[in-house]
């Protein structure tokens, strides 16, 4: 059996040709996979040594050769082929193992310049591992270090690679071909060419939004169904999930998610994350129905669930601390869908084993102090599908920061209201639009989300704070886009808030704020919209 290793990362390699050539197989290599493997004591073959062709163009030309793809390509069971590689002196290669060159690390790097990226393109890697992909019921391609224990463990046991193992390894090796191509084409499409500025040093302007959109995702799980009964559905990653975001938590105990459990649980896991302080997020149909924050879990969620005790029914409940004893005591009492948290206590597990079909989601979050929206766990597009084509946009990860709130009132809102105004504010991004969200103390006091009208959103806010017994008096309110007349303030006025946070913008701004003056309440404008469809 002869195997052919030509590795950029090289990441156990040695170890398993060591493992290699003590089954007897043949080592061939290249480069400096071959120097690597010759310094450790390992026999190795140059496969310029096979091809009687030296390695040329600095290594761009040494593998695209008869004698190696003739080798990969041959089916054994056809005579005529085996012939033909008795003819030229070609030996077939049973095991091919290939990682490319690093191109998506390098042009991830700030400054990489055009000559860096192009350069990193690899050709010969893809070509051989097509070429075995495509043979897979004769050869074995390994593309990844985390991919050798199986290999070796068949080897081992049975002398050859299964025709199960065989084939799952080149859809991997496909997968990963179609993976390194998307990205070569996302970032060569989204380079702003300018030929005046061409040289060795080069660093391209990119576009946004490149000439080719080549998202890849990978599947986690099929889903039970979709939306609806009569829909079918999966659920996928990004290649490189964002660290802290749902798709990498670890369920615990609990049913299998269904697609609507994990749009909502993402719902309110984005929400409950943008706290700093111990905060809970109950979300229903995509909405938060209930948000608050506290000194505790505990604290946390039970004012959350006092905003609207109705929706918090069979609805999904994050946390940013983790979840303990007490506060699992008090969340059981509920009929809760899904329970995420960073953690949970042996107490808090104890407390749900009681209840084997709340699922209960275990989530890192994101390392405080990122730099990118990668690092602080926040997508950096947003896709919507539309027929036929698809809605790209950046996300919005919009922080509003105090320094940013402009005071347009007579009145000043206190250092009270306006820690209410910037918590209601950030609630507000992650309602359905239109939105009108009133707060008191760290709480939602009434939740108003997705009607066509600003002014049914404020008069169902109101309503649901009066079914949930909460008095909306000396409230604040944050509106996610302008009042495009007085109609809308005086509702929330009427309903008992004091100071309202609102993004302006409006051609009767001025309008607005009259009647704010006129009604003696505190207005603040944002400056940015929060629109979510």
């Amino acid at each position: 059996m002869n195997a052919l290793l030509s590795v950029s990362d090289k990441t156990g390699i040695v170890e398993f040709a060591q493992a290699l050539h003590a089954l007897g197989i043949r080592l061939l290599s290249t480069g400096g996979t071959a120097k690597l493997l010759a310094e450790s004591g390992l026999p190795v073959t140059e496969v310029a040594e096979v091809t009687q062709f030296p390695e040329m163009l600095d290594g761009r030309v040494k593998t695209l050769h008869p004698k190696v793809h003739g080798g990969l390509l041959a089916r054994r069971e056809l005579p005529a082929h085996m012939a033909a590689l008795k003819e030229h002196g070609i030996d077939t290669i049973d095991l091919l193992v290939v990682n490319l060159y690093p191109f998506e690390a390098t042009v991830a790097k700030a400054g990489c310049t055009l000559a860096d990226a192009i350069e990193n393109i690899d050709i010969g890697g893809p070509a051989m591992v097509r070429s075995a992909a495509k043979n897979w019921k004769d050869v074995g391609v390994v593309t990844a270090a985390d991919q050798y224990d199986a290999v070796l463990g068949e080897l081992k046991a049975a002398g050859k690679l299964s025709d199960k193992l065989r084939f799952a390894l080149s859809v991997a090796a496909f997968n990963r071909i179609a993976q390194y191509d998307g990205a070569i084409s996302d970032y060569l499409s989204s380079i702003q060419f300018d030929e005046a500025k061409l040289s060795e040093s080069y660093v391209p302007e990119r576009a946004l939004f490149p000439g080719q959109s080549n998202g890849i995702f990978t599947k986690i799980q099929d889903l039970r169904y979709g939306e609806n009964s009569h829909q079918q559905a999966a659920l996928y990653r990004d290649l490189y999930p964002a660290p802290g975001s749902i798709v990498t938590g670890v369920q615990l105990q609990g049913k299998e998610l269904s697609y609507n459990n994990i749009a909502d649980a993402d719902a309110a896991w984005e929400c409950v994350k943008s706290f700093k302080l111990p905060a809970c997020v109950i979300v229903k149909h995509a909405n938060p129905c209930g948000v608050a924050v506290g000194t505790s879990a505990l604290e946390a969620y039970s004012k959350a669930f006092q905003t609207d005790p109705t929706s918090a029914f069979g609805g999904i409940i994050a946390l940013n601390r983790p979840v303990d004893g007490a506060a699992a005591q008090q969340i059981a009492k509920q009929f809760v869908e899904v329970l995420m948290a960073p953690d949970f206590t042996p107490e808090a597990l104890e407390v749900f084993k009681a209840k084997a079909n709340v699922r209960l989601m275990k989530i890192a979050l994101p390392a405080s102090g990122g730099a990118t929206a990668w690092e602080q766990g926040r997508n950096l597009m947003d896709a919507k599908r539309v027929g036929s084509g698809l809605l790209l946009q950046t996300a919005d990860n919009h922080e509003l920061q105090l320094p940013d709130v402009k005071v347009v009132t007579l009145k000043q809102p206190t250092q009270e209201e306006m820690q209410d105004l910037m918590f209601a504010w950030k609630v507000a991004k992650y309602v359905k639009s239109n939105a009108i969200v009133f707060v008191k103390g760290g709480m939602t006091m009434g939740v108003g989300a997705g009607q066509m009208s600003r002014l049914d959103s404020a008069r169902i806010a109101s309503i649901k704070a009066q079914a949930a017994g909460l008095s909306l008096q000396n409230t604040v309110v944050a509106s996610d886009a302008f009042f495009p007349f007085r109609d809308g303030l005086d509702v929330v006025v009427d309903a008992g808030a004091t100071c309202v946070a609102q993004p302006g913008g409006s051609m009767r701004d001025q309008e607005v704020i009259d009647a704010a003056n006129e009604r003696g309440v505190a207005m603040v404008f944002t400056g940015v919209r929060h629109f979510r469809h």
